[in-house]
């Protein structure tokens, strides 16, 4: 009603102010090389992990990264992501059964396995928004294609598609269109990044963050040595 009446575009939300924020103070502290340096350091974390409970603790974990970092994420998709992968464990049922509805019974094995993959495949995710910088900059010819699918890839993920007219198909190609149009590097809020150092405070927070990663699988050591 305002952009009709002339007034100007509407003022941005105070939870997307401090989204942006977030995401340029993120953006600034960390280089993008190092993020994704730390990345194959941090992967093998949450897929080597076999319990289930502190995979889920990873996977919160990862979220919390990717909040903090300033990417968008809706909650609700998410969520039904998640609950979608675990009904689909529960058409194949195996292990004690713990509740029926009906003929549909719901097993702990089933449900377990629908949880574990659930949040892996979410945490990944997570990871990916947080590791993945239009800023990457790797070298050569194949890194430099490397580099600009990653960029186009986490600013998918960033915006998402709008389906609009012409269906997905169709939102793909205009997203695809912006980002061919846009000046590179820059970062997924549209400020240019130039740091190539991090200072020791950064890099200090991202070896406690590697480190919190690998936890569960330390403590599982502890208890089951075996």
């Amino acid at each position: 009603m305002r952009k009709e009446r002339g007034e100007g575009p509407l003022p941005v939300r105070r939870t997307e102010l401090w989204r942006r924020r977030r995401q340029e103070w993120f953006d600034g502290l960390f280089p993008g090389k190092v993020l994704f340096a730390a990345a194959p350091i941090v992967m093998p974390a949450l897929l080597f992990n076999p319990d289930t409970r502190t995979r889920v603790l990873q996977f919160f974990f990862f979220w919390f990264l990717a909040w903090l970092s300033g990417r968008k994420n809706n909650p609700l998709i998410t969520i039904l992501t998640i609950l979608v992968i675990v009904f689909f464990n529960l058409l194949v049922p195996y292990g004690r059964v713990i509740c029926s509805l009906g003929p549909f019974q719901i097993t702990i094995g089933a449900l377990l396995a629908g949880i574990h993959r659930a949040v892996t495949l979410e945490a990944l995710i997570m990871l990916s928004r947080v590791v993945i910088r239009p800023d990457l900059g790797l070298p050569g010819a194949f890194g430099e294609v490397l580099g600009e699918s990653f960029r186009i890839f986490g600013q998918i993920m960033e915006r998402g598609i709008a389906v609009k007219d012409g269906g997905i198909a169709a939102g793909i190609d205009r997203l695809m269109l912006e980002l061919s149009a846009e000046p590179s590097p820059v970062s997924a809020s549209g400020v240019s990044i130039d740091r190539k150092t991090i200072s020791l405070p950064a890099l200090a927070c991202l070896v406690l963050s590697v480190l919190l990663s690998w936890l569960p699988l330390f403590l599982l050591g502890i208890i089951n040595p075996a």
